[in-house]
C-alpha cells in the first residue's frame, strides 16, 4: 500500500509540473531514496490532530514532501503508532492508520517492538505536543516526554540494543527528569535528538554568524505566550549564538519579567532595546515603530508583553522577547569591530506552522539514517534548563534564578544543510491553498 502510494504521488506531479520541466530535473532524488533500504519507525504521539505537531511531522514521513525546492522522500516507513489520547470529531490517528496500513498498539512498548518481542524499528518519533495535559502550579504544561522515553528505554534495554530516538521540542518540563533523561542516552549510546523547528527556517535576509565571532548581546523575539513559545525563542537564541568564541559554556542566572517591570529594566540597561528594535527591524522594515507602539498596536496594552533576561557564564547577555504576532521569530546580536548589529527574521511558510516542519523532519530522518544529530542536543539540554528557571521565576514574581546546574559546556555544529534556505517558496509562495489531510506538498 505504501510504494503504491508514493509512486501515485510522483505520478500526479508529474502530471502536473513536467509543462515547466521542474520535475523532470528532481524527481530521481526522490526515487533514488525509495530505492535505499527504508527503515522503520514507530510514532509515540500525545494527540493526532489537525495541525498537530504529529500531523505536521509525520505527514512528512508518509508522502514526499519539499525540501529546498527538491522533493524529497522520507526513507522510511512508519510502522506503529502509539496514541495516549483521541480527541473527539478531531483525532486523525485512526483515518491515517486505515489509509496508510500502520497499526495503532495499545502500549507504547508493543509499538516500539512492533509487535514483536523485542526493538522491531530502526528510529522512533516521540511526539508528546498537544493533548488534553493538565498544568502544575508554575503554569507548565506537563506533557509526558519524561514518561514516553522511560518506556522506549526499557524496550531498547529490555531488547539489548537501541534505535536513534527524536524527543520533540524540550526533554521535559522538569530539569531534574529532563538531566536523568540525557544522562541515561549518553549511558546507553541512544542517538538522542531534541528540539526546535524554528531554528531550521529560512533566514530573511538570510545572515550568517561566523564561527568564533565575539558576541556580547543578543535577542530573540517571539510573537507567542509563556513557556511553549518562549522555548523556542531560547532555541532562536541559542542556535545562533553558541557559535560564538568559545564555544557553549552555560547560563548562570535566569529572570522572566513581565509588563512594566520588563520596561523599567530595559530603560535602566539590563536589556538591549535598540538591538531589540533591530529585531523587529528585520521582519517589519526601517518603518517599524518603536517596540511598545508595536505591542500596543497587537494587543491593546502596552504592558501585555514579557521577556527573559539571561546571563552566560562567559559573560555573554541574552534576551528573550514575546511581542505579540503570529508566527514572529526575529534575531539580532552585537558583534565585536562591527558598528550594525547583525538581524534576521526567521520565516516558516504559508500554513502556519506546517511548512516550517519540512526541514525538521528532513533532519530527523537524517538523524535516524546516520544514527547522529545533525545538532547537539545539549542546546536543547540548556534551553530546556532555562525555560523551566523562567517559569520558576515568573512563579515567584520576577526573582533571579540562580543557575549552577546549567553550567552545560558544547560545541557547535554546523546545521546549514537542514536548513530552509528559500528555494521551497517559489514552489509554495505565500497565498498557496492550505491542502487538507495527509498531503505535504500542497500539489496546484
Amino acid at each position: 500500500m505504501r510504494s503504491s502510494t508514493r509512486r501515485e504521488f510522483l505520478g500526479q506531479a508529474t502530471a502536473t509540473l513536467a509543462s515547466v520541466g521542474w520535475l523532470a530535473q528532481n524527481q530521481g532524488k526522490a526515487q533514488a531514496a525509495d530505492e535505499r533500504p527504508r527503515l522503520k519507525v514507530a510514532a509515540i504521539i500525545t494527540e493526532f490532530s489537525y495541525r498537530s505537531h504529529a500531523h505536521v511531522i509525520l505527514e512528512n514521513f508518509l508522502k514526499p514532501y519539499l525540501f529546498n525546492g527538491e522533493w524529497t522522500d522520507s526513507g522510511c516507513d512508519v510502522v506503529a503508532m502509539y496514541i495516549d489520547q483521541f480527541p473527539e470529531g478531531r483525532d486523525m490517528a485512526r483515518g491515517v492508520s486505515a489509509e496508510f496500513g500502520i497499526p495503532i498498539y495499545a502500549t507504547i512498548g508493543e509499538a516500539v517492538r512492533a509487535g514483536g518481542k523485542e526493538l522491531g524499528v530502526d528510529g522512533v518519533l516521540s511526539i508528546a505536543e498537544h493533548g488534553d495535559y493538565p498544568h502544575n502550579e508554575l503554569g507548565q504544561q506537563m506533557y509526558p516526554r519524561k514518561r514516553f522515553f522511560d518506556e522506549i528505554v526499557a524496550v531498547y534495554r529490555q531488547s539489548g540494543r537501541v534505535a536513534p530516538l527524536f524527543n520533540d521540542k524540550h526533554l521535559s518540563f522538569r530539569w531534574d527528569w529532563a538531566r536523568e533523561m540525557y544522562d541515561t542516552a549518553r549511558e546507553l549510546k541512544i542517538p538522542l535528538m531534541a528540539g526546535s523547528s524554528v531554528p531550521l527556517a529560512e533566514r530573511r535576509p538570510p545572515q550568517e554568524l561566523k564561527p568564533g565571532e565575539k558576541l556580547a548581546r543578543g535577542v530573540s523575539i517571539h510573537g507567542g505566550g509563556l513557556e511553549s513559545y518562549d522555548f523556542h525563542g531560547l532555541e532562536v537564541l541559542q542556535s545562533m549564538v553558541e557559535s560564538r568564541a568559545g564555544g557553549e559554556r552555560g547560563v548562570e542566572s535566569v529572570q522572566l519579567l513581565e509588563g512594566e517591570k520588563l520596561w523599567q529594566a530595559g530603560a535602566a540597561g539590563e536589556w538591549p532595546v535598540e538591538l531589540a528594535r533591530a529585531a523587529m527591524v528585520a521582519e517589519l522594515g526601517a518603518e517599524a515603530p518603536g517596540l511598545k507602539e508595536i505591542v500596543t498596536a497587537q494587543t491593546g496594552d502596552a504592558n501585555k508583553v514579557h521577556g527573559i533576561l539571561a546571563c552566560y557564564r562567559d559573560g555573554f547577555q541574552g534576551t528573550v522577547l514575546a511581542i505579540g504576532g503570529q508566527n514572529r521569530w526575529n534575531f539580532a546580536c552585537e558583534r565585536a569591530g562591527k558598528s550594525e548589529p547583525l538581524a534576521t527574521s526567521f520565516y516558516v511558510g504559508p500554513w502556519v506552522n506546517r511548512n516550517l516542519f519540512k526541514a525538521l523532519s528532513h533532519a530527523i530522518q537524517t538523524h535516524f539514517r546516520q544514527r547522529q544529530a545533525p545538532f547537539p542536543v545539549e542546546r536543547t539540554l540548556l534551553t530546556t534548563g532555562m525555560v523551566d528557571a523562567a517559569m520558576h521565576s515568573h512563579h515567584e514574581a520576577g526573582r533571579v534564578i540562580e543557575t549552577p546546574h546549567l553550567a552545560i559546556e558544547y560545541q557547535p555544529v554546523d546545521f546549514r544543510a537542514m536548513r530552509e534556505m528559500g528555494a521551497t517558496w517559489k514552489l509554495i509562495p505565500e497565498g498557496t491553498p492550505e491542502p487538507p489531510g495527509i498531503d505535504p506538498g500542497g500539489r496546484p
